[in-house]
């Protein structure tokens, strides 16, 4: 009887023994100068006292790494008689970030957008900034985002934008040419469920507001209107990017669904949806293939003001400043990336690009997206300089050149990479 209960004694021994080294007994971050270790400790998933697994240590790298803040990280364990240590290496970003966009009208007039970011505030992950845009008009905007805001899962986003253009409206006769002001309050909780999939949910207050200024006329499209609405958006991304400085592998879909109604009635409401799929590899050494696929629709009303724009900036390089609109639409673009020189913190990174795309018409069919009219095929190269240091700090060149109907081309310029 007692060999029985020593036996069970050293049994129940080497059991609590064991449990006790797979206990996480330490985490300590190394060069985090300007962000604070209380908010890291909220970005991973490992906690003091829970139980050692190097897959969840491994995929808090990659969260941290995610963050605006971090240019890299890399972990090292110790394990002694009690449980493990978990050491952090962070490498961090600087995060004041000014930008610039320069581009020009649809009457070839200078226009730019300038802005200045904070995206570590207070060294807690928060991002706060604000921006200024010529466009014709002044516009300006403001927004605060912080996804740790609460807990390690849930966060808080606002935005103000009051943005002003000179806008292109594709009437039966000819374009005309509005004055375009959309005044927007926005507020949006932020939640995520695991390391691949997180959502946004929010709600959006704006005023439209559209004054004719020359071009085509028609009986049914009004010369001026003024109407309050609200938006409800719904965001789910899945995202499964790994990060090297440069280099990005992997799989990430973004999906972005809203429904829009007037609040005085005097609209129809309407829905807008779209889903991108970005595709990432490693080409070796030095190479980077990338892709985007964007497929959206949205109600298909016989709109002049329909919510997919054809845009150098948005989806085709090299076509122009807002030439068309649609309801629905289907844009890929694919670019090889390939580090030219590299040396401590400047890359310049050159790019060959095919951006392509077709849209539906307002008040269409499915089969407008093969029609030849709607295609935009755009082949073209650039360059990026690169500081390595510096959170988004992609300086990018891109020449676009058409070999659809109707094409034309141009350069595009802008901060980050295009997609």
């Amino acid at each position: 009887m007692r060999e029985r209960l020593s036996i069970c004694c050293f049994l129940l021994f080497c059991f609590l023994l064991q449990g006790q080294t797979s206990v996480v007994t330490g985490i300590d971050f190394i060069g985090n100068k300007k962000t604070k270790t209380s908010a890291l400790l909220k970005v991973i998933h490992t906690n003091v006292g829970s139980e050692f697994n190097e897959a969840e240590v491994a995929q808090d790298k990659k969260r941290l790494i995610r963050l605006p803040a971090i240019a890299d990280a890399q972990y090292k364990i110790e394990k002694h008689e009690g449980g493990y240590n978990i050491f952090f290496t962070i490498v961090e970003n600087f995060t004041l970030i000014p930008g610039a966009n320069v581009y020009t009208t649809d009457e070839d007039e200078f226009a730019f957008r300038v802005s200045l970011f904070e995206f570590n505030l207070l060294g807690k992950n928060i991002t706060t900034g604000g921006w200024y845009q010529r466009d014709v008009f002044d516009s300006f905007g403001a927004s605060f985002r912080a996804p740790f805001l609460f807990s390690t899962k849930l966060g808080l986003s606002f935005n103000y934008s009051n943005l002003t253009t000179q806008e292109p409206v594709f009437l039966n006769n000819g374009t005309a040419e509005y004055k375009y002001n959309n005044t927007s309050y926005e507020l949006l909780g932020l939640y995520q469920f695991n390391f691949f999939n997180r959502v946004e949910v929010g709600a959006n207050y704006f005023n439209e507001d559209y004054l004719y200024l020359n071009g085509a006329t028609d009986s049914n499209v009004p010369t001026d209107f003024n109407v309050d609405k609200l938006l409800y958006k719904f965001i789910y991304e899945y995202n499964n990017l790994t990060y090297n400085f440069q280099y990005v592998s992997g799989f990430k879909s973004l999906l972005n669904f809203q429904y829009v109604k007037s609040t005085e009635g005097v609209l129809p409401s309407f829905i807008i949806g779209w889903n991108d799929f970005f595709y990432y590899r490693r080409v070796n050494r030095k190479g980077n293939w990338a892709s985007r696929l964007r497929m959206g629709l949205a109600t298909n009303d016989d709109s002049p003001f329909a919510p997919f724009a054809v845009d150098n900036n948005i989806n085709v390089r090299g076509v122009g400043n807002t030439i068309d609109r649609g309801t629905g639409v289907i844009v890929l673009n694919t670019e090889y990336r390939h580090t030219l020189y590299e040396k401590d913190w400047f890359i310049l990174q050159s790019n060959a690009f095919i951006d392509a795309g077709s849209w539906r018409n307002p008040k269409g069919d499915f089969s407008d997206f093969s029609d030849p009219d709607n295609f935009r095929i755009y082949p073209g190269l650039g360059l990026r300089f690169i500081h390595k240091k510096i959170f988004n700090a992609t300086f990018r060149i891109d020449y676009g050149y058409g070999v659809s109907k109707d094409a034309t081309n141009g350069f595009v310029f802008g901060i980050g990479q295009y997609f």
